[in-house]
């Protein structure tokens, strides 16, 4: 193996990376695995990626360890530069645990740390609000401590979300001055019985929608109050974060949550209805221009080492796309790329009405897929998934969904647009930060090609077949649409005063054209 030349010259960022050494949480998640990637990829020099993980059902950290490394992720990192894999160390511990659950000799380790990527967190966002608080909250706060004992830290950087405050329509590069103190937060769930906490849940924590907002919120609140730190820390804010542009790959994609779930679920021909407001924009971010965007932060709070926490909301505002736009993709390119084993036509479409939405979905999901669970049951076929399971978890993520897609933020972004134009024209060429540099309708295409590939772990060579199968079901589709307007066409006429009153309309109808052509002739 040839390994990959070393940064061009005038890149500061790979030459910034070089000999450091990382911390990363939450590195076995979607954004996680693209941070390493990137890291390796784009800094060859670089030191050691010290990572934090558990064991978790029962598979030890490190057989999880050997598990990240053979992900999809690294698989360009391990043709053209496999060591660079051999620089992945585990740190056993658990965010939700005192002192992230790290024993001492590891935490020896982290002396050598330079920068630290906080992106672990409970994405649920009906979360009970005490494991939220444990873990979106409480980890921030254990992390900070652990970092004021690290003598070579030059920069945090933490992983929030743009929807931390929802309630703004213009979210600005701030910290918002939370509804309620932080400390009377900790000690409310300390102290008050989980189910009463749970009863009053929705009151305490409004005007945010759910508990995932909330805590991320107060996560920033407890950086902000953290005044006795000697180290610079930034905050991070993604919005919707999707498939990649072109890093690893183009639409590498692996979790479910939200877009890619809507994408799998209709392509499999479970999901046809989810709520949006055709006119909302969808900021939706790929996710390689966050993580390379999140890098050139880290290379700049440590450079400049600003005394206050700097914010940086990273958006596709400049070049927004709309929900509606994606649901056309979806409509576009399922039937070009099916999904295998579609178990009907993709004809998943969205809708602004609540009442007309929860009709719909009670119709065209729930109803057929019960009856179709229970048939299964009663002829002894065995399916890979429950699609009562499949059912509730679709209208669960429709209820998530439904909250982004039928508001609108505006986010600044001066900070990142600052940034930008800071790196060096080389940094420019390895970095991508610019949200222009996407073309929608090829990414869609590459979102939906990639849900395939890299989510389902569906093989390229399957699309032949899977082709054939969705275009028999797209016959069986269009005919039972046909049966369903004949069928309520004739329900509707057994009516009487609906049979006279269609009836009498095309007598009026044929009436006036008759008359119409009399008067043609006549005048001929």
């Amino acid at each position: 193996m040839v390994a990959r030349p070393r940064s061009p010259h005038g890149a500061l960022i790979p030459q910034f990376y070089a000999g450091r050494n990382i911390f990363i949480t939450g590195a076995t998640g979607f954004m996680g695995k693209v941070l390493i990637e990137r890291l390796l990829s784009t800094c060859p020099d670089i030191g050691t990626l010290h990572l934090l993980m558990r064991q978790k059902k029962g598979v030890s950290v490190e057989k999880r360890l050997q598990q990240l490394k053979q992900s999809q992720a690294f698989d360009v990192l391990r043709q053209k530069n496999p060591t660079q894999l051999d620089k992945l160390n585990i740190i056993p511990g658990d965010v939700a645990q005192p002192n992230l659950g790290i024993l001492p000799e590891y935490l020896t380790k982290l002396h050598e740390v330079s920068i630290v990527f906080h992106s672990a967190a409970t994405l649920k966002f009906d979360e009970a609000l005490p494991k939220a608080v444990e873990q979106n909250v409480l980890s921030v706060i254990r992390l900070m401590d652990i970092c004021d004992y690290l003598p070579n830290i030059e920069a945090l950087l933490h992983v929030s979300t743009a929807y931390s405050n929802p309630e703004q329509l213009t979210v600005e590069e701030k910290i918002y001055t939370p509804t309620t103190p932080l400390p009377r937060l900790l000690a409310l769930v300390e102290a008050v019985p989980s189910p009463l906490l749970k009863d009053i849940t929705p009151q305490y924590i409004y005007p945010k929608p759910n508990t995932y907002t909330y805590t991320k919120a107060m996560a920033e609140e407890a950086i902000r109050s953290r005044t006795s730190r000697q180290y610079p820390i930034a905050i991070f804010r993604p919005t919707i974060v999707v498939s990649s542009l072109r890093h690893p790959f183009p639409g590498w994609v692996e979790n479910l949550n939200g877009p890619s779930g809507v994408a799998a679920a209709a392509g499999k021909g479970l999901l046809h209805v989810f709520r949006r407001d055709p006119t909302k924009r969808a900021d939706l971010l790929p996710v390689d221009i966050a993580i390379d965007t999140l890098l050139a932060i880290a290379w700049e709070t440590a450079v400049d080492k600003p005394t206050h926490v700097m914010v940086y909301n990273c958006s596709t505002c400049e070049n927004p796309t709309k929900w509606v736009e994606f649901e056309d993709a979806l409509q576009k390119y399922l039937p070009k790329y099916p999904l295998d084993a579609a178990l009907w036509y993709p004809s998943g479409t969205g809708v602004e009405n609540k009442y007309v939405h929860k009709t719909l979905e009670f119709t065209l999901q729930t109803i057929p897929l019960h009856l179709a669970e229970y048939m299964l049951k009663i002829l002894g076929v065995k399916m890979g998934i429950s699609l009562i399971t499949a059912e509730k978890k679709m209208r669960a993520m429709n209820d998530v969904l439904a909250f982004f897609a039928l508001r609108e933020w505006h986010f600044r972004t001066d900070n990142v647009k600052k940034l930008r134009q800071r790196l060096t024209p080389q940094d420019r060429e390895i970095y991508n930060l610019d949200p222009q540099s996407i073309e929608w309708d090829n990414h869609y295409k590459d979102f939906v090609k990639g849900t395939r590939k890299y989510l389902l772990k569906e093989s390229d060579e399957n699309i032949p077949v899977a082709t054939r199968h969705i275009n028999r079901l797209y016959y069986v589709h269009k005919g039972l649409m046909l049966f369903s307007i004949i069928l309520f066409l004739r329900l509707l006429l057994q009516n009487k005063f609906i049979k006279e009153f269609v009836y009498g309309t095309l007598r009026l109808l044929l009436a006036l054209l008759d008359d119409g052509y009399s008067s043609i002739m006549s005048f001929e």
